[in-house]
């Protein structure tokens, strides 16, 4: 009898045991469950982003030889650097003989100055003479009507009046014809000066600057290889202003706002957080703006939990260093605060 109690008291103690176990258990893990919600509930993150930022596609806007390559592959370049130089001999040519035509045109413009001048002071002296011929005529009419002078005098006053008259009428024509001349010439010196500063521009075009403040990427240009406008030739990538594209599911945006702080974790750098702030939410889908947006009137519509993509920015305070160790592209795992 006895040993079978003390059978059923180590039993009962046992379940009793085994019971504070579960229930510790238990409580455990509904707390561990209620903490986990609510960090779920103020922390939203994806690992569906990655390191963004501006990349600068190089191309010539001329056609030509590559004559040098001052720059290599993954090189850090400063805004205003010389990246590229095109052989500049033909272009060197056309914009001195631009230059040399555009020189010849404006001296005709001198010359059609003169001849303008020249036309004015003649047509003032045109109206001189005339004015002394109205004279002329009225005084020979004078002295015809009293018969002071012969018909035939009176005759030649009369024609030296037309004469001179005439001679007035192509002494202003001389002078617009001269004018719409120097309009005509001038015309043609700006179209000359035009064709100078297309070839000027060119000429500048042989050199190629970096546009910004970055890494050589994508590097295809050599000395020697043949190029045409528009042409990708390499990448400047500028990592001074780069930023987190993340791409959260519909259902977690409910919370984000701009201005909202986010933790930032790089796969490449285990254990070190950076630190960042929700920028903007994009005006649409990453599906709508694709190269093939879904068409949900045709066919059978599936419903998908579509993606939308959140920019988010670094603290200014850790930019100074990032460009030595972000790279665009890099996978990254952001978390917002909505608390």
């Amino acid at each position: 009898m006895e040993e079978s109690k003390k059978e059923n008291d180590s039993s009962h103690q046992k379940k009793k045991i085994a019971g504070i176990v579960f229930a510790t258990l238990l409580v455990a893990g509904a707390i561990t469950i209620f903490f986990y919600l609510s960090y779920k509930a103020t922390h939203i993150s994806t690992d569906d982003a990655f390191v963004d930022g501006r990349a600068y596609t190089i191309a010539p806007k001329i056609s030509g030889t590559i004559k040098a390559v001052h720059i290599v592959d993954n090189q850090m370049v400063r805004k205003g650097d010389l990246l590229l130089e095109i052989d500049p001999a033909d272009y060197d040519a056309k914009m001195k003989e631009a230059a040399s035509s555009a020189d010849s045109e404006e001296a005709k413009v001198l010359e059609y100055q003169a001849k303008v001048k020249a036309a004015r002071a003649h047509l003032e002296l045109q109206e001189a003479n005339l004015r002394q011929a109205e004279l002329d005529i009225r005084r020979a009419e004078t002295l015809f009507g009293k018969d002071a002078i012969s018909k035939e005098r009176f005759e030649k006053t009369q024609t030296s009046y037309d004469v001179t008259r005439a001679e007035l009428n192509a002494a202003r024509e001389q002078l617009r014809q001269s004018e719409s001349s120097i309009a005509a010439q001038s015309a043609v010196v700006l179209e000359k000066k035009a064709k100078l500063q297309s070839a000027k521009l060119n000429l500048g075009y042989t050199n190629i600057f970096a546009p910004a403040d970055g890494f050589v990427t994508k590097r295809s240009a050599e000395k020697g290889n043949q190029v045409q406008p528009g042409q990708p030739l390499l990448a400047v990538v500028a990592l001074d202003d780069i930023w987190v594209t993340a791409n959260y599911k519909e259902t977690q945006l409910k919370k984000i706002r701009p201005g909202q702080k986010v933790e930032i974790k790089v796969d490449t750098f285990s254990g070190v957080t950076f630190a960042g702030k929700v920028d903007s939410v994009m005006a649409g889908t990453g599906a709508v703006f694709s190269l093939f947006p879904p068409e949900n009137a045709t066919g059978n519509y599936v419903k998908v939990v579509q993606r939308i993509p959140v920019k988010i920015v670094l603290d200014k305070d850790r930019k100074d260093n990032l460009s030595q160790v972000l790279r665009v592209g890099m996978s990254v795992v952001p978390t917002v605060i909505v608390e």
